[in-house]
């Protein structure tokens, strides 16, 4: 198998919203905050109009992309045996990811994500984890990440206690990692541990502009290109109209973003520029075709709307 992901299984339920319920529910813009209680999810949704439903998670997303490139994968998730559950799992098997997980009677329902896109495009998530985020080291099937060339790794998944256990097996068995720092706020979250796992345990990290810079406390990007060329290991950012790069040691190498594009929803422009990327990488493409490739696969899914083509 070409390449695993592991994160958070969770349904997506996108509905468009205006400017004014951001405000009026205290969200900020273009990010994701988390909500930990079922009943505050359900209040939310209760007043909306449901768009779209479909399986998500932000690796499950790159997986599907790279399965639509052609690649063999897989992806390993928790989510519980209910009826999004079943719903999960049967958007995976139609996209020809083998899914390495059996589900089973769990305490918490499904994960589900709320996407709110707004007239510009942007889109805010509320995520209620519910057991996506119990996912333990026994959830992890060793000779699953042992057959594949690259493991796939989100940051949204990182947490201490149990995922942390599952994220340091499937690292210690891996025969390479890639990972996606996800977003500002997971950043901000485990600053510390993604610095540890950046330096000393990822082979390919991928970020956009913002996200790096927090990381290192950057004052600008300059700081981000010499603390990568340090590092000597594969740093991918996303830089939104600055188009993408490639830092690897002292090779760098920057891409273009594709113009005229009818943007419609940036919903898993990331998800699909690693999927994109990544299949680069493992069918040896060189790193600027892999950009290329990432950016046609980002430009693509911004023009629809969700995550999935």
């Amino acid at each position: 198998m070409k390449i695993l992901g592991i994160g958070n299984a969770i349904v997506d339920v996108i509905c468009k919203v205006d400017d004014g319920f951001i405000t009026k529910n205290n969200l900020t813009k273009s990010t994701m905050k988390l909500i930990f209680d079922d009943n505050e999810f359900k209040n939310l949704l209760s007043n909306l109009k449901i768009e779209k439903t479909v399986s998500g998670g932000s690796v499950a997303n790159s997986i599907v992309g790279l399965s639509q490139l052609g690649n063999k994968v897989g992806f390993i998730g928790k989510v519980n045996d209910d009826d999004l559950g079943s719903k999960y799992e049967d958007g995976l098997k139609k996209e020809n990811v083998k899914y390495f997980y059996l589900k089973k009677k769990e305490e918490l329902p499904t994960g589900t994500c709320l996407i709110l896109v707004t007239p510009d495009s942007e889109r805010t998530m509320c995520t209620f984890l519910g057991t996506a985020g119990k996912i333990n080291e026994n959830d992890v099937d060793v000779n699953a990440v042992k057959n594949s060339k690259i493991i796939f790794l989100e940051g949204y998944l990182w947490d201490e206690g149990d995922p942390k256990s599952a994220f340091n097996k499937a690292i210690q068995n891996s025969n390479k990692v890639a990972m996606s720092l996800s977003d500002l706020f997971c950043v901000e979250r485990h600053k510390p541990h993604f610095l540890d796992l950046v330096k000393n345990k990822l082979d390919i990290t991928f970020a956009n502009e913002q996200e790096i810079m927090s990381l290192i406390d950057a004052k600008n990007f300059d700081e981000v290109i010499s603390f990568s060329k340090n590092l000597k290991k594969l740093i991918v950012l996303t830089r939104g109209e600055k188009g993408s790069i490639a830092i690897n040691g002292d090779k760098i190498v920057e891409f273009g973003i594709q113009k005229n594009l009818k943007i419609v929803d940036l919903t898993g422009a990331g998800d699909l520029f690693a999927a994109g990327f990544l299949h680069g990488i493992v069918n040896n493409l060189s790193t600027k075709e892999s950009l290329e490739k990432g950016t046609e696969m980002s430009s693509k899914i911004i023009q629809q709307i969700g995550a999935r083509l």
